[in-house]
């Protein structure tokens, strides 16, 4: 039976071969652990993971020190805020963030106001862009991190780091970024955007599930310093103890690397498809409307929402054609409508509506037809069944 056409890369993206292949030695014979000093098969091993994070390093403009190994960016986020907020409470006891953050950043934030910390959530306008001035006005002599993703896993906004962090500079206040659905799609450049702390994932960039990084900095304006989460054995600089899961870090390696080379051919290609699937369905349909900024958006990202017709019904219209998802797979059991839309303004009614499309590196032209064709016959039947009598007009 033939798969459906896989349009939801912001929940995770296919292996690619050449990682595969890169990974697989680690698998067999070069089963050597990296901590291991004393023999061929660790140092085999020890070679393999400082070449990774050369690899990791090379994408994001940092530095190989400056990356530490991670089982994902759910564990980078945790690690980031956890142990800056443990390392740093002796001089504030303040974080700032917004309500559109991953669930992993939102659920860590809730955690440490459990434990005593004063978190703020700052708002996103229509586009779901925070404000920097926002950002500076927030901030007090309590404030030690402010935490901002790179681009929206749901809408695709990319935020204004590069303002953002000239602001928590400017006041010594620490800055982290998800980085998860920026990193290999659009340049990222750790000292350009002034970040201090920045997460990635292995899967959302072709590489394999189970490993990411967290870049931690060790040059510039300081030495950050970060109270482990994970004891024992005191690996990766003492910042998250484990053995290391040395092939799935070759395979994040790779990713990165090929990412590097493919970005800047891939990320044009994946904007023009993504315009022709945005004119493809705007053009045969009404009522649609675009969630996210018009043009500050990630290449492979298109979040719409579509009148009159629920996300849970068309996307089970839909299943065998097209994978879609109505907002991040780690809220999607939910059947709340996606509070990254409700954030950015859209109105009850419309955000039952919204359908994210995710664009990917083996997506064709041929498949996006089919989608569109596709889309627009179920969204036309789906609003015959149930016809709404007023019109909808749209938050965004």
């Amino acid at each position: 039976m033939q798969r459906p056409i896989y349009l939801d890369h912001h929940a995770t993206t296919p292996l690619d071969v050449a990682v595969l292949d890169a990974m697989m030695p680690y698998l067999t014979d070069a089963f050597g652990n990296a901590a291991s000093k004393t023999h061929p098969y660790g140092w085999e091993a020890e070679e393999a993971v400082e070449t990774a994070r050369a690899q990791v390093a090379g994408l994001i403009h940092a530095d190989p020190e400056e990356i530490v190994f991670t089982s994902g960016a759910t564990e980078s986020d945790n690690l980031a805020l956890k142990g800056v907020a443990m390392a740093y409470r002796d001089r504030g006891h303040h974080l700032i963030t917004s309500p559109t953050e991953h669930k992993a950043i939102l659920d860590t934030c809730h955690f440490l106001e459990q434990q005593g910390f004063e978190i703020t959530y700052l708002p996103v306008d229509r586009t779901g862009r925070v404000n920097p001035d926002d950002v500076r006005n927030a901030i007090t002599p309590q404030t030690i991190l402010v935490s901002i993703m790179h681009v929206n896993s749901e809408i695709g906004t990319i935020a204004p780091l590069a303002e953002i962090g000239a602001i928590t500079r400017e006041h010594g206040v620490l800055f982290h970024s998800d980085a998860v659905q920026s990193v290999g799609k659009i340049p990222v450049d750790v000292d350009a955007l002034q970040v201090d702390l920045l997460s990635i994932s292995g899967h959302k960039i072709y590489g394999p599930k189970g490993v990411g990084a967290l870049y931690v900095r060790q040059t510039g304006p300081q030495r950050i310093r970060l109270e482990p989460i994970v004891h024992g054995g005191g690996h990766e600089r003492g910042m998250r103890s484990g053995t290391l899961n040395v092939p799935g870090i070759v395979g994040l390696g790779k990713a990165c690397g090929i990412g590097h080379d493919l970005m800047p051919e891939e990320s044009v290609r994946l904007g023009r498809l993504r315009q022709r699937l945005y004119k493809g369905l705007t053009s045969r349909l009404d009522d649609v409307y675009l969630n996210g900024h018009p043009e500050l958006r990630v290449p492979g990202n298109l979040n719409l929402c579509f009148a009159r017709v629920q996300d849970e019904s068309l996307l089970l219209s839909l299943k065998d054609i097209v994978a879609l998802s109505a907002g991040s797979a780690c809220t999607s059991e939910s059947h709340e409508p996606s509070y990254v839309i409700q954030a950015i303004g859209v109105e009850p009614s419309l955000a039952h509506s919204a359908i994210r499309f995710g664009l990917g590196r083996h997506t064709t032209e041929a498949q996006i037809d089919t989608v569109i064709d596709a889309v627009v016959e179920k969204v036309e039947r789906l609003r015959a069944l149930a016809p709404s009598p007023t019109p909808v007009t749209s938050g965004s």
